[in-house]
């Protein structure tokens, strides 16, 4: 019959006091609030690593293009150094953010877990067996006292209806003695009454009173027995606070890369790289490397027989701005140029000092005087032609008419292979615009920055490819301008 003995029945609860009957609930529903809370406590270090690993993803799609960017961009020299250290900083934060999110998850999280596994331990029939335990506890130390609570409730509903059934019969009797009708025999059975009234008071007055003393009594060992059975909540519940506090304590290191050694160094190199930065020193290459500086092979007479020895054809490129201008020929870098790697240099070079070239040779000049073949010559021709964007040749607005610009799409010495136009056509392939660019002669396209067109022809020696608009216009175009749709 215990086994189906309800606490609270029959007992009203009359504050919120943890030693009314049924009140240690809220104990015991806490040990199930401490797996629950130990989940949430999971998901919260999951969506941190999650946020983690897409930040660091982000930091490297970030770094990947503004550097590819950049690198082909017309900045130049320590500026750019200086501006690129940024994509390295981001690349090293990215790997730093992935080492957190494995931190958070391989040990702050399957720690959690596994303290929850060993704290908790299910039961076939649902539940936890630490819930049931403390729930038994509670019970087994409140039952006995529950009962005489009981008792008590009763006891004093039946001195209280005793009292007001007592002041009815006097009530009765008051007013039948005002009342002459009424024979002396009715007066008799209601004084009777009243009697026997008083005399219930006093039975239920006494047994009301008992009752309470033995409640009274039983209260002690009924404190006590609440007392240790929360005391073991208490244990079980300190063990899950100081294990939370460990466990964000080590979130916390692991989130805190500002005490991370390598962290640091990041911030201190990439302060370096943008303190070396000097704008004197890029303004003095830019000198030497694309202005004033370069050396230049002016004109000299030439005769017509040397020329037509040569028997040189112009490129389709040459053809359409063939004019009575000069053509760049050869040359020479003076020691006074900096040393500095030239990625704008309007020609690449293969060593520190560049042959010079002349636009023809003497066929009856003694190579032994010449000190090189014709062939050793034309191995030292310069190859690529810089644009605003590292390869676009610039306008010759200084010249009265237009003539050959020394920066144009030819060779240096106005070499041209005649079998280009007879080349095989490269697999058409679809690429995008990086940058706007406004054609300057009638066979070049025009696009802006976002703009999808087909490459037809691969670039030739001079930085150009052949493509087609979506509307079917063809025409050249820078080939850096653009960059394969991936």
């Amino acid at each position: 019959m215990s086994g189906s003995y309800d606490d609270s029945v029959g007992v009203e609860v009359s504050s919120d006091s943890f030693w009314e009957v049924g009140n240690y609930k809220r104990t015991v529903k806490r040990i199930d609030d401490g797996h629950r809370l130990c989940n949430d406590l999971m998901n919260c270090i999951h969506e941190r690593a999650r946020i983690e690993k897409v930040y660091a993803q982000q930091l490297t799609e970030w770094a990947k293009r503004w550097k590819q960017l950049v690198e082909k961009g017309p900045q130049y020299g320590t500026v750019e150094r200086a501006w690129c250290a940024f994509m390295s900083e981001a690349e090293k934060v990215s790997e730093l953010h992935l080492e957190v999110k494995g931190s958070l998850m391989n040990e702050d999280f399957e720690k959690i877990k596994n303290w929850q596994k060993e704290a908790f331990h299910k039961q076939m029939m649902g539940g936890f067996k630490e819930t049931k335990e403390a729930e038994d506890g509670f019970r087994k130390a409140q039952k006995p006292w529950a009962k005489k609570l009981k008792e008590v409730e009763a006891a004093k509903k039946a001195y209280h209806a005793a009292c007001k059934e007592e002041k009815l019969a006097i009530s009765r009797e008051t007013n039948s003695k005002a009342d002459p009708a009424l024979n002396p025999e009715q007066l008799k059975k209601l004084q009777d009454k009243v009697e026997r009234s008083k005399q219930d008071v006093l039975k239920t007055k006494e047994k009301y009173e008992k009752s309470l003393k033995e409640l009274d009594n039983a209260t002690p060992q009924y404190m006590e027995n609440m007392e240790q059975v929360f005391e073991q909540c208490q244990q079980f519940e300190e063990k899950r606070l100081r294990f939370f506090r460990e466990v964000l304590l080590e979130v916390q290191k692991h989130l805190d890369l500002s005490n991370a050694a390598s962290y640091k160094s990041i911030y201190r190199e990439l302060e370096q790289n943008i303190k070396a930065a000097d704008a004197v020193e890029d303004l003095r290459w830019f000198r030497a490397n694309q202005g004033p500086g370069m050396s230049m092979n002016w004109p000299q007479f030439e005769d017509d027989e040397w020329s037509a020895d040569l028997n040189r054809t112009l490129s389709r490129r040459e053809k359409k701005k063939a004019s009575d201008g000069v053509t760049l020929t050869g040359i020479n870098q003076t020691g006074d140029q900096v040393s500095q790697p030239n990625k704008h240099s309007s020609l690449s070079v293969q060593s520190n000092t560049v042959q010079s070239v002349q636009s023809s040779y003497n066929p009856f000049e003694d190579e032994e005087d010449t000190g090189s073949t014709v062939s050793e010559k034309e191995d030292n021709k310069i190859k690529n032609v810089s644009s605003y964007e590292k390869n676009q040749s610039y306008p010759t607005d200084w010249s009265d008419e237009e003539s050959n610009n020394p920066f144009s799409s030819t060779d240096a010495n106005g070499d041209t292979n005649p079998f280009d136009e007879d080349t095989s056509p490269a697999m058409e392939v679809r690429v995008r615009a990086l940058y706007d660019y406004e054609g300057q002669e009638q066979d070049e396209l025009s696009f802006k920055a976002g703009d999808e067109l087909t490459k037809m022809e691969n670039e030739d020696e001079q930085g150009w490819c052949k493509g087609r608009l979506d509307n079917g216009q063809v025409g050249l175009y820078p080939a850096n301008y653009v960059e394969p749709i991936q």
